[in-house]
Order: structure tokens, then sequence, then C-alpha cells
């Protein structure tokens, strides 16, 4: 964010400060509009405008408001907040305020972009119809991400989500890589800077990061930067975006929090009642635009207790096209849903793709019920011990998110699995198809590599 600050009219009395919320009666000030605070002591601090009551305006100050005296100076630079754009932005690490955490040289210099303006133009937006590849199998068949696809992982504390955010981060077939960490812990946020590393992406990536102990309002600017910077190179430089956010539960936790410290009334678990509106500001972001790039919106969606009615998920699943349900360190394909992948399925991808998908996951659950039946000491049929043989197949095969492996060739696994368990008349999948992909020959043996080996 630039630092040059106008010289306008400096306020010299602060009415209230609750917690990191200031308060003071101003004129001629916007919402979103930055301030500069400079304590007693001389130090300065940045601070945005959060919330307008007449003639009372109410800022988040950056830095915090421990130690912060009313005797201090606040001056509007008559501006909102923006973040640098140029192509010296890759391959660098900005905090949640704009300003780069890595070390590098400043880029105050580089042209700069506001932040949080308006959704694109409707007519500006054209059909998604191309996949972004993730090389993730439970993704490329089942569940494909398409490009200017909104879509959360819904998971829960311990599941290795943000394993498997990287994961598609580095594998999928993007130009530009945009992260953005919203109240990571340090061993996170030092987890996704070294996967970017050693997979060779991190030239192509910028990331921002609000840590766990950085200032709420920063964790609440991270989205807003991360979409500005990733429409610009969609829309000027012609790039398909992919942008990474974890974690949007700690996004909303954080609005709660600041909306309690301006005394609002929340509604449902206490979140205020703007949360559908918030979260639905950002996601909308994705699109792909009319004669240019595209941004792709993928985040993290923790649901606490497990529980898809919180808040947070809930109003999440109206915004987006679908969600990736991450449980038991699998993504789940009876809780996932892309409601975009008919729009590349058999189109983008080969021709035996959905009749796969469908047989895949039919017989996957068939293969669940008679394991249910196994754990009861029922009868088993012949039929329900290559169902149960399928099942232990597909999940080592497919399951596992450390599994990498193109389209194509989990395609042909996939008739590979089927012919090692299933004659081709018990398939019921049309014959063209069963003629043309089903294997003459097929072992009945496992698959002995392991997921890394694979990748």
């Amino acid at each position: 964010m630039g630092t040059e600050f106008q010289e306008l009219v400096r306020h010299t009395r602060i009415q209230e400060i609750v917690g990191d919320v200031i308060r003071l009666y101003a004129t001629d000030v916007a919402l979103g509009d930055m301030a500069e605070v400079e304590n007693t002591d001389g130090e300065r601090s940045l601070a945005r405008v959060i919330s307008l009551d007449r003639d009372q305006a109410s800022l988040q100050v950056f830095a915090g408001g421990k130690g912060l005296s009313t005797d201090a100076t606040v001056k509007f630079l008559g501006k909102p907040l923006d973040v640098v754009y140029s192509p010296n932005i890759l391959g660098r690490i900005f905090r949640g305020s704009g300003e780069p955490m890595d070390g590098g040289p400043d880029l105050n210099a580089d042209p700069h972009v506001k932040v949080a303006g308006p959704t694109v133009n409707p007519v500006m937006r054209v059909m998604p119809s191309r996949m972004i590849e993730t090389r993730v199998p439970m993704i490329d068949l089942f569940n494909c991400l398409v490009e200017s696809q909104k879509i959360p992982i819904f998971s829960i504390a311990g599941e290795p989500h943000n394993e498997l955010l990287a994961r598609i981060g580095f594998q999928a077939d993007a130009d530009i890589l945009v992260f953005g960490g919203l109240g990571l812990i340090f061993d996170d946020y030092h987890f996704f800077r070294t996967a970017f590393e050693e997979h060779g992406v991190f030239g192509r990536t910028v990331m921002f990061v609000n840590q766990a102990s950085d200032p709420l309002v920063e964790r609440l600017l991270v989205p807003d930067m991360a979409l500005a910077v990733a429409e610009k190179f969609a829309v000027e430089e012609n790039k398909r975006v992919l942008v990474l956010l974890s974690d949007m539960t700690a996004y909303a936790d954080a609005m709660k929090e600041i909306g309690v410290s301006q005394e609002r009334i929340p509604a449902v678990r206490g979140y205020m009642g703007d949360l559908y509106t918030q979260l639905a500001q950002r996601y909308e972001k994705a699109c792909d635009f009319k004669g240019a790039g595209s941004v792709t919106i993928l985040t993290v969606t923790t649901m606490p207790g497990d529980d898809v009615t919180h808040p947070v998920p809930d109003n999440t699943g109206y915004i987006t096209e679908g969600q990736f349900y991450l449980h038991g360190g699998i993504i789940d394909p009876f809780g996932s849903l892309s409601r975009l992948k008919q729009h590349v399925i058999g189109k983008a991808t080969r021709e035996d793709h959905s009749q796969i998908m469908n047989t895949m996951i039919r017989f996957y659950s068939e293969a669940v019920e008679a394991q249910r039946k196994q754990a009861m000491a029922f009868e088993l049929s012949q039929f329900d011990e290559k169902l149960l043989k399928f099942g232990k197949l597909f999940r080592k095969r497919f399951m596992d998110i450390r599994v990498s492996m193109g389209v194509t060739d989990a395609l042909d696994l996939c008739w590979k699995t089927l012919a090692e368990c299933f004659e081709p008349a018990e398939l019921l999948m049309k014959q063209n198809l069963v003629d043309k992909y089903f294997p003459s020959t097929a072992t009945s043996t496992e698959v002995e590599t392991s997921p890394e080996q694979q990748n």
C-alpha cells in the first residue's frame, strides 16, 4: 500500500477506544477510507473507516488500540485501501496491510490498485467451459474444478485441509496462484511457503498472509487484496488465476469480533446479520472474463463441531457452486459436489468420463453397503465379495489425497480397477464404451505403489 499521506484535516479528539476500534466525530469521510493515527509518543499506525453513524466515524487501528491515547491525532487520507500490482509481486509475500514481509525490496513506487471494488459487470462474464486439472483423482474424476468456479473445502480442525489446498495449488493447471492466509499459525504459513517453493510454483505465486498474532483488521483485508490482484492479472494479462484462501471461518470470526466491538446486534450464534453479504461480495469475484482470463476461487471453510449448519458453511453453501467435503483424511464422494462439472465432463475430457464417474460411485456405494453387511456378520454373496475388493482398491487408488495423476491416466486406472473386480456384463455401461476401453486382459493383483510414488 502506498505511504504518501495527503495533508488533510487533523482530528485531535478521539471520543472512545474500544479494543482496536476508535470513534471520533469527523465530516467528509467515506466508508473504507484510510487514516493515519499518530499517538502522543510519535508512533504512527494506519487505520480504516469501518463504520459511519452520521458524523461519527469508527476506525479499526491496524496496530491495535493497546497503549493508544484519546489525545492521539487522526489524519484522514481521503482514499481507500490500495495494494501494489505489477509483475514484481510474483514470488513475493505481503502482510494483510499490503506491506512486504519477506525482506524483499520495497515496491511502493510500483503501480497500485484499489481493493474491494465492485464485482464484474454480468455482460462481461462468459459461461464456464474449461476445466482446471488438479491431478487429484477425487476432484478431476468425480467433481471437476471448472474455471471461474467458486468452491470451498468443507473440513474440521485436524483434517489435512491445508495439505489438500497446497497440493491443488502446486498441481493445478493455472497460470498464476494468489494465496491468502487468514489467521494462520506460523507452522501453516511456513508449510504453504515451503510447499510452493519446493514444487517450483513460487515464482508465479503471490502470497498475502495474516498470522494469528496479527491485527484482525488485516485479516479482513487479505481476501480483498488477493482478489484485487487476481482480477488485474486476469483482465490485463489474460491469465488463468487460481485464488486459494484459508480459512474463511477465521475471516468470519474476525468480522464477528469487530462487530461486537462496534456494539452491533448479532444474529445467529453471534455472527452479524450481513455475514451472507460479506461472503458473497468476495466469492462473486470469481469470473471467466469475456476476451480475457479467469479468476477461480478455492477456499477452506472449517466447520466447528463438524456442523454443516453452522452459519459460515451454511451461508457459504448458498453462495458457492458446490463443495469438496474432506472427512477422515479423504475427499468424501457422497458429501462433495461440483455444480459446474457437467460443463466439462465429456467435453473438455474423454468421452467415457461421465459413464466412468457414475459407475465408480455406484459400485463404491454398494461396496459400503457390503462392508456393513460384513460388519454385522450377514452372509455375503459372490457379488458382495467383488464389491468389497472394489471398495478396497477404490480407496487405495483414488481416495487418498496424496495420489497424483492426470485425468486420462485416472480414467484408464478406473477401467483397470473395474476389470479386476467385475465382468463386462456386470458394469451396466454403454456397450460401445465397454468394447473400446475395457482391458482385454486384467490382473487381479492390487497396486503396490504408494501414493507418493505415483507423483
